[in-house]
């Protein structure tokens, strides 16, 4: 059920690790998308907005909780690459541990301050309470979001993400369901997407959870290896909480940018969560061949191959600018029959909108898939820290866009605010990498 990375073509390697990836990331955006749909068309553009209007406070907390869960998965990548089990077992034992905790303290602080937070973006008055409404359940869902995402990332860094992908389609089409059952049958309204949304998910992480437990022997903890260890978390933390924190410092300037985006009105917001859903599925790939890189150089890193991840750094970019390539023309000749699957033909003004932001991101794509590929290499090969500072530099872009662009540029400012974002990040991220290589290529000599 474990795939050695430390061996054999690196392309192919890549290839095979991230297809089935690619599939989940989908399927997440496949969630969305039905949430986004079904409210659009069942509830109309006022509800719309009214989940749009989360979306970079959801950003700031599920990403945290991502990030901490993706990082929490690097040491045991690391075992898993120099064959020590046994201290595997150790480090996913104090994950679990871990992962309680941090649920617990996130579901009480967001559930307490969802509301606040809403207010201070400037959420419009006509759509606060159905964000709240929305975001609550979202934020109530956490723990399920622990342990979807931890138990997927330590399947996934024992080289199998074939397996968390089989029960993302499951519960996919119970999102669908549920959503049509809460939305339609029962009147529930954004709330029943909400809760179509956890529900699904924390179904798909009971089933990785009892899949870890029935096959993967090298995970059958021991009783004495449930003791909790404060070194492990310390380690687990250094590398868990810079990863969240990343997202979160990211999703800092994306709030900016949202609140500058609600002033322009419910319009201007419904258009951004379209573009939103579909930029996501875009993205995907990207997504993918990040997640497959940080296990990639986590698993080569634990074996001491530093040589193997310069050729699947190479190889993975190359992937990265042929499929950004065929987004762009995606977004340039389909744009608007894809913003059409949210919106009422006749919503014209808010459908060219929803295009000129697909045609801007994606003509800057070849920088985001530079951004995933290197920071989530980076993030596996044992420097977590540097994914907090390319967060920033993200986060800067984003909150200049929303004070600066907005303001003179209108809605084009806020299309522009992710590119730049990229843009800056990867001017961090590229001399990042190289540095990091030397530091790797002394420890190495010694």
């Amino acid at each position: 059920m474990t795939k050695d990375m430390t061996k054999g073509s690196p392309m192919k390697l890549i290839l095979g690790f991230s297809i089935p990836l690619l599939f989940g990331f989908l399927f997440q955006q496949f969630y969305s998308l039905v949430d986004t749909v079904i409210v659009g068309r069942f509830l109309g553009t006022d509800n719309l907005a009214a989940v749009g209007a989360t979306g970079s406070i959801n950003f700031l907390i599920i990403g945290f909780c991502m990030g901490v869960c993706s990082g929490f998965s690097i040491p045991i990548a690391h075992k898993f690459g120099a064959g020590d089990y046994a201290d595997l077992r150790r480090y996913a034992a104090n994950c679990v541990w871990l992962s309680i905790g941090f649920a617990a303290v996130l579901t009480v602080l967001t559930a307490a301050l969802a509301r606040q937070i809403l207010g201070w973006m400037k959420t419009p008055e006509n759509i606060i309470d159905r964000s709240y409404a929305y975001i609550g359940v979202i934020f109530l869902g956490i723990p399920v979001t622990f342990l979807y995402n931890m138990t997927s990332g330590v399947i996934r860094a024992l080289g199998d993400s074939r397996t968390p992908v089989i029960f993302l389609v499951m519960s996919s089409f119970l999102n669908v369901g549920l959503d049509l059952f809460f939305i339609v049958n029962l009147h529930l309204g954004v709330r029943g997407a909400a809760l179509a949304t956890v529900i699904s998910q924390g179904i798909s992480g009971l089933c990785c959870l009892l899949f870890i437990m029935k096959k993967f022997e090298i995970l059958r903890i021991r009783r004495e290896e449930w003791a909790p260890d404060r070194d492990r978390m310390r380690l687990l933390c250094g590398m868990g909480v810079p990863m969240g924190l990343q997202y979160s410092v990211t999703a800092i300037g994306s709030v900016i940018l949202q609140s500058a985006t609600n002033t322009l009105g419910s319009d201007a917001v419904a258009a951004v969560t379209a573009s939103g859903r579909i930029s996501g599925f875009l993205a995907c790939p990207f997504d993918a061949m990040g997640s497959t890189m940080a296990t990639y150089g986590g698993q080569n890193i634990g074996a001491g191959k530093l040589d193997r991840i310069s050729k699947g750094l190479k190889s993975c970019i190359l992937l990265g600018a042929g499929y950004a390539v065929i987004a762009l023309c995606v977004s340039i000749f389909l744009g608007r029959p894809l913003a059409a699957l949210f919106l009422d033909a006749s919503e014209t003004a808010i459908i060219d909108k929803v295009r000129l932001v697909m045609v801007v991101n994606t003509a800057f794509y070849f920088n985001l898939a530079l951004v995933n590929i290197i920071r989530f290499l980076i993030q596996g090969m044992g420097f977590p820290s540097f994914a907090i500072l390319a967060g920033v530099f993200e986060m800067i872009a984003r909150g200049l866009a929303g004070f600066l662009l907005v303001p003179m540029l209108g809605f084009t400012g806020v299309a522009l605010g992710s590119p730049i974002a990229w843009v800056l990040a990867d001017a961090f991220l590229i001399p990042a990498y190289f540095h990091v290589r030397r530091v790797l290529e002394k420890r190495l000599a010694a």
